[in-house]
């Protein structure tokens, strides 16, 4: 009730709030409207002057594409910049000529400040989507920096008003003269930076001298008086100022912006109806005011482009102290301002009124938070080597986040309030905006990160799955700006307006990027534990059983849990992913945190990863290899020795049959030592100190035992060079057998023999090369075996060496002949081959001509079996022709050859006779076929010549018949 009863007033209120925020909102409107006129001619400007020239007709709209940009850019740095152009550009490469503009001015830095631009909330979608704020916000950086900043930076009172305002002067006053001069140090901006460095220069310069007093960039142009101050100083005695000091403020606006655009050629950027206001817009004014630094006379660029003056003769410790005292101070008053915004937020959520009212109420204290971020943002960045904010730093980004989730709660509570469905509406857009927001914590532990990142990703698939439902609804319901007839504030539904486009072109993004980090953690997580895997067995190995154990777990791993195929599954889903990553937004392969960067650099680091996992087995193995081989023949070898210090004391010939085989012991020996040596180098230290104790013991034994039975190593060599001797001899001579047996073997002259002995002269030329090297061993052995081996026996063995010598060079020569020589005649072969088949195929056509019947047939049936005869009998002519004359080609061919002699003509000889007669045969069949056709047709004749006179006779008899009269007259007339 005491609620009710204090707001009896409310009416007055509610009152006075729709009016202060109907003034806002027509302020904000006229000051939007004045700087897209001044941005738009500042920007045709100097887009007048590229070639060819380009001209902005509506800023928010030419904008879009980021041609106009980026040409901008072009004129005002003089760089080349890409840019995606063409008359059929979609959006695609709009965001892209966006991105690439806010990525070359964040890489540029301040001529003012000397850092880097930041572009704070200036996004691509934003400046596509044509927002007039945003885009506002964007020309006006630009302006800022190429050319207030870039033309104030250089000024004489620039650095005079720094100086006086550093409060610095007892400090330089009371330096000691004679101490040596400490390096300059720059100072910080003040606050306004280029703002009060031109404001000064306008005071010092222009207004000081006339009496005006100029403290601003707004109401104190309006009268024109200030311009006119500007034109003056620049060319004295052009303006009479008695004059302009009576005359009303757009007569004095309209001829200072004629003059200055006719006398020092600066474009008139301005209206005279847009200053002859209570609050001229500051921006706009600034930008043209800015012009007419680049007439004055004592500009001179800067020594050090992007760095301000510096401040000389302090110690750079009272440097420090006065800038962290500066930093504090301006920390305090920024957290005192956040506080005073939440109370403001506070009293205004709790004062009663109508939802437009509280709306406006929200969007004005919103605004001038989103002023502040750029502040609060340097305020924040930390300054301590550790990277941790101070204290004051941490209690304003706690006031910070205080107010901006007061506000974000407000905006949920006016957008819930909204009649349904437009409520829920607007309750699931804060949500999709929240989803949009949510930044992923990355964990030290990736594969965390990436079940982190999956969980987010099927939430937000959750929220924005219903996007096109919430979309139909509000579209319906924007477009009768009302729900059931019940009005919407307008501002606040053009807001739900851009802020579901924003969600609508930005949910496929934000989505895309989810997926791709899913994938990337999971890569690296995979990555990460591949190498600690393979760290864990790239060391000094332990004993047998540990390297065992070891190569039993890299199979589990790798083997049985298919770590490749892993790889490659994980691979192929990181590439869709970045590839649909991409395609929705190409600014995300930019710069050094690209996609296609991440990209390359896991290939990269597979491949060398992929090696070496694969290199760990055969290590391992060669490991086990060694430890089994060094086990077995110290096991051996020790047992041996035992016997063979024993031996020593046996009788000569018993000692001389133990030691026959001394030669394997000594490779036994020297097999251990080598893999005792490979162990000690690849082994940890305790195992490698055992192994060189162990292997000195053996080796000292070992000596001592060689030095007293060495002679007899040499016996055992030389059954050794024996042995090894008949073994090459022997596989030799099999060899050289079997290719004399299939080179010397007979041969019948036909294609199909020729073709198979041909194939096994090739097959015997392959093995030249094993005989070549069994007859070196063979020799080899041989020459250590002469040596020292009885004389009748090395004569028998070289005697036996020269003989293999001596087939083998006969081998060695024949092939290359056989091969050639078998290659002329195959081609003759088979064309003899193939007319004999064709001889004999017309053969038996003949044949079935022939034993056929003839005489139930007509007379052209049988002429045209006569033909065909006398066809076949032709090709077997020609075919006859072709075998004798191949015949005799082969016959000169083997009489001349001199390697050839296996190769047998007998069977073509009788298969030539054979064909011959045949021939000869058909021959006379032909013949009497024709000459009993020949008597045929003679009796076919004569039958004709019968047969027409006997109707001839008939015919005349019939007409004969056909007459009447007297029978004895008619006889003597026909008689």
């Amino acid at each position: 009730m005491a609620r009710r009863v204090g707001s009896e007033g409310s009416p007055k209120k509610t009152t006075s709030l729709n009016l202060v925020a109907g003034f806002y909102h027509y302020l904000r409107d006229e000051q939007e409207a004045v700087q897209k006129r001044t941005f738009t001619k500042w920007i045709n400007s100097h887009l007048a002057k590229r070639v060819p020239p380009l001209e902005v007709i509506d800023l928010f709209d030419d904008i879009k594409d980021g041609v106009i940009l980026l040409a901008l850019l072009e004129v005002l740095s003089g760089q080349k910049l890409p840019c995606e152009q063409g008359k059929k550009l979609k959006r695609i490469h709009w965001v892209a000529n966006i991105g690439t503009a806010l990525k070359f001015l964040e890489g540029r830095k301040s001529a003012y400040r000397g850092s880097p631009i930041r572009l704070v909330n200036i996004n691509t979608t934003d400046i596509v989507d044509g927002r007039p704020s945003i885009v506002l916000g964007l020309v006006w950086t630009i302006i800022l920096y190429f050319q207030i900043e870039e033309l104030t930076s250089s000024l004489p009172e620039l650095q005079a008003f720094s100086s006086s305002n550093s409060s610095l002067d007892s400090s330089t006053s009371s330096t000691d003269t004679t101490s040596p001069p400490v390096k300059r140090r720059p100072i910080p901006p003040l606050q306004g930076g280029a703002r009060k460095a031109l404001l000064r220069w306008v005071q010092q310069t222009a207004t000081k001298c006339l009496g005006l007093d100029v403290k601003d960039f707004g109401p104190s142009w309006r009268t024109g008086l200030a311009f006119f101050a500007l034109i003056n100083s620049l060319r004295p005695n052009l303006v009479d100022m008695e004059r302009v000091w009576r005359r009303p403020n757009r007569e004095n606006l309209q001829e200072a912006f004629l003059l200055a655009e006719t006398t020092l050629g600066i474009p008139q950027l301005l209206d005279p109806e847009d200053v002859d206001v209570d609050k001229p817009d500051e921006k706009s004014v600034m930008t043209y005011v800015a012009q007419f630094l680049k007439h004055h006379p004592d500009r001179k660029p800067s020594d050090s482009e992007g760095h301000p003056e510096e401040v000389h003769d302090l110690a750079p410790r009272d440097i420090e102290e006065m800038f962290e005292r500066e930093q504090r101070k301006s920390q305090r008053e920024l957290k005192m301002w956040l506080e005073q915004l939440e109370k403001e937020a506070v009293h205004a959520q709790e004062t009663e009124s109508s939802l437009a009212q509280q709306y406006q109420l929200f969007k004005s204290l919103q605004v001038q938070l989103e002023m502040k971020r750029k502040q609060v943002e340097g305020a924040l960045q930390s300054t301590q080597r550790d990277g941790m904010l101070t204290v004051d730093q941490a209690l304003v980004k706690q006031a910070w986040e205080r107010v901006s989730n007061r506000l974000l709660d407000w905006h949920l509570q006016l957008d819930r309030s909204l009649p349904p469905p437009l409520g829920t509406v607007g309750e699931w857009l804060h949500e999709a905006e929240g989803a949009l927001r949510q930044e992923i914590t990355v964990q030290q532990a990736h594969d965390i990160t990436a079940n982190t990142v999956h969980r987010a990703l099927e939430q937000h698939k959750d929220v924005l799955r219903s996007l096109e439902s919430h979309q139909q609804i509000f579209q319906r319901i924007h477009k009768d700006r009302s729900v059931d007839s019940v009005p919407v504030p307008q501002d606040q539904l053009q807001d739900i307006a851009e802020r579901m486009n924003f969600v609508s072109t930005s949910s496929s993004v934000h989505l895309a990027r989810m997926e791709f980090l899913e994938n990337k953690h999971h890569m690296q997580a995979f990555l990460t534990l591949a190498e600690s895997r393979l760290k864990s067995w790239i060391i000094k190995y332990g004993n047998h059983e540990s390297v065992e154990l070891m190569l039993n777990n890299y199979i589990s791993f790798v083997e049985k849990q298919h770590f490749f195929e892993n790889y490659e599954a994980l691979f192929q889903s990181l590439k869709q992913s970045a590839d649909a990553y991409v395609s929705v937004d190409c600014s995300v392969d930019e710069g050094e945190m690209g996609v296609r960067r991440f990209m390359r650099e896991v290939v990269t680091q597979w491949r060398s990863l992929s090696m070496e996992v694969r290199s760990v087995r055969s290590m391992l193995e060669e490991v086990l290899a060694n430890w089994e081989r060094y086990t077995s023949t110290v096991a051996s070898l020790q047992a041996w020795l035992e016997d063979a210090e024993e031996a020593l004391s046996q009788p000569e010939n018993v000692k001389q049959e133990f030691f026959r085989n001394l030669s394997h012991w000594m490779d036994l020996h020297t097999a251990m030592n080598d893999a005792g040596n490979f162990l000690i180098e690849t082994c940890d230290e305790t195992v490698s100190l055992d192994l060189k104790q162990q292997l000195l013991l053996l080796n000292g034994r070992w000596r001592d035992l060689f030095l007293k039975v060495k002679q007899h190593a040499h016996s055992d060599e030389l059954e050794k060079w024996r042995k090894d001797h008949l073994k090459a001899l022997w596989t030799l001579k099999e060899l050289l057998e079997t290719a004399e047996a299939k080179l010397n073997a007979p041969v019948q002259v036909s294609f199909l023999c020729v073709r198979a002995f041909l194939q096994d002269v090739e097959s015997t030329k392959q093995k030249v090369v094993s005989m070549e090297t069994q007859y070196k061993l063979a020799a080899c052995s041989a020459q250590l075996l002469v040596k020292d081996a009885p004389q009748d026996e090395a004569a028998r063995v070289m005697a036996t060496m020269a003989k293999a010598k001596t087939q083998l060079s006969k081998v060695r020569e024949r092939c290359p002949s056989l091969v050639r020589e078998c290659h002329i005649l195959l081609p003759l072969l088979e064309e003899m081959e193939k007319h004999i088949s064709g001889f004999y195929q017309a053969v038996e056509r003949a044949s079935r001509i022939t034993s056929g019947g003839r005489d139930s047939e007509a007379p052209g049936q049988q002429k045209h079996k006569l033909q065909d005869l006398l066809n076949q009998q032709q090709s077997c002519k020609r075919c006859l022709s072709v075998i004798e004359r191949n015949h005799h080609t082969l016959q000169k061919s083997l009489g001349n050859s001199k390697v050839l002699r296996n190769f047998d003509m007998s069977l073509l000889q009788k298969r030539l006779s054979e064909i011959q007669g045949s021939s000869q045969a058909l021959l006379k069949e032909v013949e009497e076929w024709r000459r009993r056709e020949e008597a045929n047709n003679c009796l076919r004749r004569r039958f004709e010549e019968s047969r027409h006179d006997l109707e001839r006779v008939l015919k005349k008899a019939q007409s004969c018949l056909k007459e009447t009269g007297d029978a004895d007259e008619l006889l003597r007339k026909h008689n």
